[in-house]
């Protein structure tokens, strides 16, 4: 069978913008911080050159305002220009109002400096949920194609399990395609990357979406952050146990295993591994897990 091409993300927001240390960095103290960011961008370009995969970068609008060289660097590269959003506010934490018009601004903002259309969103922290699904009406609205805002796990901070694992419809002219989890034992675990890519053996990640690619014949959806990349960032004081273990641990093992995914897989932009193909009708998020749909069939799963 041919190899699948997975779908390879970065979500670009510094170290001091992250949920977990949200309540030790008010965003009156944003400007004020050490930022980080371009310097990881440019290391994750180098991988990505050295490599020859592609990606998408959901760019915080926060971030692209005053780091404009960032935007232009990741377009000039060839990789996928995406929204996620601008204030990095979680999508639970927002009224209608207020989301819509931080979507909008940071999708326009984007596209100014990048000269691309921005198609893809991705919210905080995966923070669409059925307490929310109102956000979709609000990212199609805003003129984006496709989202990637739910992780079907059971998780402290985010989390969707009843939701389809594979990309949907939730309404006419969204795509929504949720980071990737694989299937064992009747339930759903993570495989898309973040903390736990830091946290498990190398090698259960790669066995995991070697089993999404294989079992499910679906094309993965991974993520990570420029932060991530960088073990020499400030230590913010007064944290807790358990929020400098999510965030701290193996920064200093992440490049190297980088490396090797990019090794072992075959990796392309969101947008080419997903957006050719569309469901034949709209899913109900919040039936999904009664009346279950079979997935889209990636680009390349199809090939």
């Amino acid at each position: 069978m041919p190899e699948i091409a997975n779908a390879l993300s970065i979500d670009v927001e510094d170290y001091f913008q992250v949920s977990a240390l949200a309540p030790h960095i008010p965003r009156s103290e944003w400007e004020r911080m050490p930022c980080r960011v371009e310097r990881n961008v440019d290391k994750i370009l180098a991988l990505l050159d050295e490599s020859g995969a592609r990606a998408t970068f959901f760019i915080l609008g926060w971030i692209a305002e005053r780091y404009p060289s960032v935007v232009t660097r990741i377009a000039a590269a060839g990789h996928e220009v995406a929204s996620h959003g601008y204030a990095h506010r979680r999508v639970s934490h927002q009224g209608r109002a207020e989301f819509y018009e931080d979507i909008v601004g940071a999708k326009r903002l984007l596209e100014d400096i990048a000269g691309v259309e921005v198609r893809g969103y991705r919210a905080p922290s995966f923070s669409i949920d059925e307490a929310n699904i109102w956000a979709f009406d609000c990212i199609v609205h805003a003129g984006y194609r496709y989202s990637s805002s739910i992780y079907p796990i059971r998780h402290d901070h985010y989390g969707m399990p009843h939701a389809p694992r594979f990309a949907f419809e939730p309404m006419d002219g969204l795509t929504e395609i949720p980071a990737t989890t694989a299937r064992i034992l009747g339930a759903n675990v993570p495989a898309a990357g973040g903390g736990y890519f830091r946290l498990l053996p190398y090698a259960a990640s790669r066995a995991l979406i070697r089993r999404v690619n294989a079992i499910d014949r679906q094309a993965a959806v991974f993520y990570f952050h420029p932060w991530e990349l960088d073990p020499g960032q400030p230590r913010i004081p007064g944290t807790t146990l358990k929020t400098r273990f999510r965030h701290y641990l193996n920064l200093h093992l992440m490049e190297e295993r980088l490396r090797q995914l990019l090794r072992d897989f075959i990796w392309h932009r969101v947008d080419e591994v997903f957006l050719d193909d569309k469901p034949s009708a709209p899913v109900d998020v919040r039936q999904a897990a009664a009346k279950p749909r079979a997935p889209i069939p990636s680009q390349a799963a199809r090939a």
